[in-house]
């Protein structure tokens, strides 16, 4: 049976309404404009993944555009990290563009409107002319150079432009309507001065666009159909829709701009600058920091890109802001990582474990399956021998009959190895058991065909031969904040729930197959997690990241609570 087709979501039935009107012009193109004031995040995945699916859903170019206007802010480095996060989210651009592109047709414009009499020079502190704009409820009042001639606008523009004023002594207004009730209509900013150099044009301009006045004119100079933005924006679609009416010829595309709610994640914050705060006073080590929202945060903390995609495409497009649960991102990650990660042995809390009745010196080797999720990802060996690591919190002296693991007088079976009993433990001057007694029994081999092999205990553990095991830096990743909504207090401030259990390194020991591990490599800790080795790695000191553990502890954590 065919493959059910899926329901529209709002934006597409939008377009597919414009296609259907034989009296719109209608060549579809997408863009997706991020500004290069910081590193993308899990929100911008929604927007990448909503226009580039867009385009391919409907064979369209997509374009991405960089709204650099602002050279105060903005980087090369930001520039560069964007490009790498699209291509990883797995999505290739029609044209790479820049609002800088387009300055001087900006500017051409901009004096076209000064001469119809629609723009002029204003010489107003911005204190002044916050106080002349009025408010919700109340309207505002001209500047006293709203009258200007056209003559002196040009003129003082011209200024502006060659450098002639200070920041701050003049900006250029679009001249609309000082009483509209939105308040983005009155009189709305199109240039200010800033003597910056900027890093693509460096110190060719002393005047820079606002977003206003950038937006809709690079839509209509790429001829982009929709232009998707969030619901912030939609105050501004009057304004948009304004400043194209100025432009516009009748022979070429009118974009047209359209808006869908933010889906904000439970337990992160997405504000750049609140994230900038974050990287510089050392809360975590940089935007690539793998408890950081940043899809560079989530890639290299071991986030795969079709996780993230599935995870987007399960939350939808709406047109209600609201908050979605970074558990569900966690499932979606969980459950892609189990299709494709190997499985090794890990301990990470080490108790040693002597098997006394095993040959003194004896080595042997052990098959194990890398993935049962995968029937191609075939085996391994692992290396079994008579002292052993197992993890700390499998063995008890005493426990009740709901404790499985491994206990006085209790058997267990050894993943893919043999099955054990405890017999004594070893403690330390303090009490702390270090060293755990067994016997094996040597036909109880899995997969050796024998009828002890077959025997079934209800407790299995994971190892690690303790002569062969690889030593690694393990960290051990946590949500970043303690509430769910962490900016969404009035009354304290975000950082206050900075979770300072959010990271715990420690040194875990591996079965040898990771030896040659690389960055990026991901693997099933079996009963542990899903981890990838970090780009800290060096030849011989692995570093691995936890990506997510194998079950949402979260979820308990709150139920309990």
């Amino acid at each position: 049976m065919a493959k059910e087709e899926r329901s529209l979501n709002f934006i597409e039935h939008i377009i597919e309404e414009d296609l259907s009107d034989s009296h719109v012009k209608t060549d579809l193109r997408f863009r997706f404009p991020p500004e290069p004031n910081g590193y993308l995040h899990i929100g911008h995945a929604s927007a990448i993944c909503l226009n580039f699916g867009l385009g391919l859903r409907y064979g369209a170019p997509v374009n991405l555009r960089f709204d650099d206007t602002n050279p105060t802010k903005e980087e090369q480095e930001y520039v560069d990290a964007i490009k790498r996060d699209v291509q990883w989210l797995g999505f290739e651009w029609a044209n790479e563009c820049y609002a800088s592109d387009y300055f001087q047709q900006l500017y051409d414009w901009a004096v076209v409107l000064i001469k119809s009499g629609k723009a002029y020079v204003d010489s107003q502190s911005s204190e002044e002319m916050a106080k002349q704009k009025g408010t919700p409820t109340e309207p505002g009042t001209n500047s006293p150079f709203r009258d200007r001639s056209v003559e002196e606008n040009l003129r003082l523009f011209e200024g502006m432009k060659n450098g002639e004023f200070g920041e701050g002594e003049h900006v250029l207004r679009a001249k609309i309507d000082m009483a509209s009730p939105n308040m983005l209509m009155r009189d709305p900013i199109m240039y200010r001065v800033l003597h910056r150099a900027h890093h693509r044009t460096n110190t060719d301009w002393c005047i820079y666009p606002l977003y206003d006045w950038t937006h809709g004119e690079s839509d209509y100079i790429e001829q982009v159909s929709h232009s998707l933005c969030t619901l912030e924006f939609l105050p501004h679609r009057e304004l948009y829709d304004w400043f194209l009416d100025q432009v516009v010829s009748s022979d070429l595309l009118r974009p047209k701009q359209r808006e869908f709610a933010r889906r904000n994640l439970s337990h992160t914050v997405v504000s750049k600058r609140k994230l900038l705060k974050l990287v510089e006073e050392g809360y975590v080590s940089g935007w690539d920091d793998p408890r950081m929202p940043t899809i560079s945060g989530m890639r290299r903390r071991g986030y795969t890109p079709e996780a993230i995609r599935s995870f987007v495409d399960t939350i939808g497009i709406a047109k209600r802001d609201n908050v979605v649960d970074v558990s569900l991102l966690e499932f979606h990650v969980r459950d892609h990582l189990n299709k494709i990660a190997p499985r090794i042995m890990a301990v990470l809390d080490p108790l040693k474990v002597v098997i006394t009745n095993y040959p003194e010196g004896k080595e042997e080797w052990l098959e194990a399956e890398n993935n049962p999720e995968d029937p191609n990802a075939g085996y391994r060996k692992v290396p079994f021998a008579k002292e052993l690591y197992i993890e700390r919190d499998d063995f008890r002296e005493e426990a009740n009959r709901k404790f499985f693991r491994l206990k006085l007088g209790g058997e267990v079976r050894l993943k893919n190895g043999y099955i054990i009993k405890a017999e004594s433990c070893t403690k330390d001057e303090k009490g702390n058991i270090i060293e755990v007694q067994c016997t094996y029994d040597p036909k109880s081999k899995s997969g050796s065909g024998t009828e002890e092999s077959l025997r079934k205990v209800k407790g299995t553990l994971h190892w690690v031969a303790m002569a062969q095991a690889i030593k690694a830096e393990v960290r051990l990743y946590d949500r970043l904040f303690t509430d769910p909504t962490p900016d969404g207090h009035k009354e304290k401030d975000f950082m206050e729930f900075v979770n300072p259990d959010s990271l715990k390194t420690v040194t875990g020991f591996l079965e040898p197959s990771v030896k040659e591990a690389k960055a990026g490599d991901r693997f099933q800790f079996q009963r542990l997690g899903y981890f990838n080795v970090d780009t800290d790695t060096k030849p011989g000191e692995l570093v691995f990241n936890r990506t997510v553990p194998l079950r949402d502890t979260w979820a308990k954590l709150v139920n309990n609570a």
